[in-house]
């Protein structure tokens, strides 16, 4: 038996000014041919799952890339283009396809990137069987159901089942391939944009739809995916999903994904996320740290790193000192000019000069730099292992690093755009930040598993970056209306 292993992840922010060339898919571009699958064997990606149970199976693996950038605008088409000529280039000879894959691509020359790579590896393997891993938050199109025989996604956010995504999907695809299990897919996709804050599992109206795509499976579904959708994309329908793999009756997993899908909707509302002043949520931060012996954090998810958020919003640190908070750890900025100067001048050096606010901003003008006057603390490679549970084992690329500390805040300001992960972001530079009082992070989820054990307490904060929860920010020109929340009366009927 020979399989196709591959890995294309990339969750694009079409409101995002953040370039996403063919270099920003690792630490200088993809991984390609025996190094994608060192790259993943061992590791906890839905690839690294793929690998081990192809190689129980003891068959022949082809793994021609893996590629993996941060959120950021749409995929270069260069980039996009050498990714899956790369994948399709492998097809021939193939019994089997695995592939890792986000959902919510978009490249310059594709609004779906996901189901245009699916058509031409269809097109290539007409009788293989296809499986796909999909991240939580997927845009699943019509063409993804067309040209795959299993999506399994994931059931978390933050995700820590990645590699038990992978796993599920490859079983799936090998009891179809040695007879034992027939899947078939449904779908089901309601006009809801949900809130990335409102797409987390463990509460809410989105628990209760992954809890019931649980039962679904207890009760003989071989899988049932709960797809939040990622409605920062100008696409027609960045919107919730519902799929499910049934095992030969194709009425049933219809009727389960009608099922969640109606349940969904019937709780739109919960899925809408609105935010408080960015003033008052640093005021909060600012009493609630008043008797704590840990950091206070502010998450600043108008600018996420992990939804294509420009990392160079200054708004937050700019209230917080407008606030006279101190004792406060900033990071990662992303401004590689600010980091070529910081070097330039030096450890120990006692600098003035502009720092974040140099990227466009959707529905914004034009901003002026955070002036910062402070000495250069730490200078790095920007490097470090991440020790999870995201990603565990796997080498982190911040750019370049340096470390500046203005007297009310220490600011870690990096080459490129970088998610906190992990404690590793600031102990890399020499930080540790179970010392800061306020820990101002650009994140929405992803820092949550790391950072709330040393914290005493959590505040959300909207900078109105790019990624920001106010739909009213975007001008939305691809998408179908009407849609919920945009069109508050939208109605939604199903054959």
């Amino acid at each position: 038996m020979k399989i196709l292993i591959a890995r294309m992840n990339h969750e694009t922010n079409t409101f995002s000014p953040v370039a996403t060339p063919i270099a920003a898919f690792g630490g200088d571009g993809p991984a390609w041919g025996e190094a994608a699958y060192r790259e993943n064997k061992g590791m906890r990606t839905a690839m690294s799952a793929f690998i081990d149970a192809a190689e129980r199976e003891g068959a022949q693996l082809v793994t021609p890339v893996s590629a993996s950038a941060n959120p950021s605008g749409p995929v270069a088409a260069d980039a996009y283009d050498a990714i899956c000529d790369a994948i399709v280039a492998a097809a021939p000879g193939c019994d089997a396809v695995m592939l890792d894959l986000h959902g919510a691509m978009v490249a310059q020359q594709s609004a779906d990137g996901e189901g245009d790579l699916l058509a031409r590896v269809r097109a290539a393997l007409p009788a293989a069987p296809i499986a796909v891993a999909l991240d939580l938050h997927g845009n699943v199109t019509q063409k993804m159901i067309d040209n795959a025989d299993v999506i399994v996604s994931f059931k978390t956010y933050p995700h820590v089942d990645m590699y038990e995504t992978g796993e599920h999907a490859a079983r799936l695809l090998l009891d179809r391939m040695h007879g034992r299990a027939q899947p078939v897919l449904a779908w089901r996709q309601p006009p809801l944009l949900t809130s990335t804050l409102r797409s987390a599992s463990a509460e809410g109206a989105m628990h209760r739809a992954v809890e019931a795509a649980r039962e679904a499976e207890a009760q003989g579904m071989l899988a049932v995916s709960v797809l939040a959708g990622f409605s920062l994309a100008d696409i027609p329908a960045p919107c919730i999903s519902v799929v499910v793999v049934g095992n030969g009756d194709a009425a049933a997993a219809d009727a389960v994904a009608e099922r969640i899908a109606r349940q969904i909707w019937n709780e739109r509302g919960e899925f809408v996320y609105r935010s408080a002043p960015l003033e008052a949520s640093v005021a909060q931060a600012a009493q609630l740290a008043q008797d704590a012996d840990k950091p206070v954090l502010l998450l600043d998810h108008g600018d996420n790193c992990m939804s294509g958020g420009t990392c160079d919003t200054m708004d937050l640190l700019e209230a917080a000192l407008a606030q006279g908070l101190t004792g406060m750890v900033s990071g990662p900025l992303c401004d590689p000019q600010a980091v070529a100067a910081l070097i330039d001048a030096g450890v120990g050096a006692r600098v003035t000069l502009g720092v974040g606010n140099k990227l466009a901003r959707e529905g914004t003008g034009p901003r002026a730099p955070f002036m910062a006057t402070g000495v250069v603390r730490a200078i790095t490679d920007g490097e470090y292992v991440i020790t999870g549970p995201t990603y565990t084992g796997q080498r982190a690329y911040m750019g370049r690093a340096a470390v500046l500390d203005i007297g009310a805040a220490t600011l870690v300001v990096t080459e490129r755009t970088h998610e906190p992960w992990d404690l590793g972001v600031f102990e890399s530079v020499g930080i540790d930040p179970r010392r800061a009082r306020f820990l101002l992070l650009k994140s929405r989820m992803y820092c949550r598993p790391v950072f709330v054990p040393i914290a005493a307490a959590l505040v959300e904060c909207d900078s109105r970056g790019v990624t920001g929860s106010d739909y009213d920010l975007f001008r939305y020109e691809r998408l179908a209306r009407p849609v919920y929340p945009l069109d508050a009366d939208r109605q939604w009927h199903t054959n």
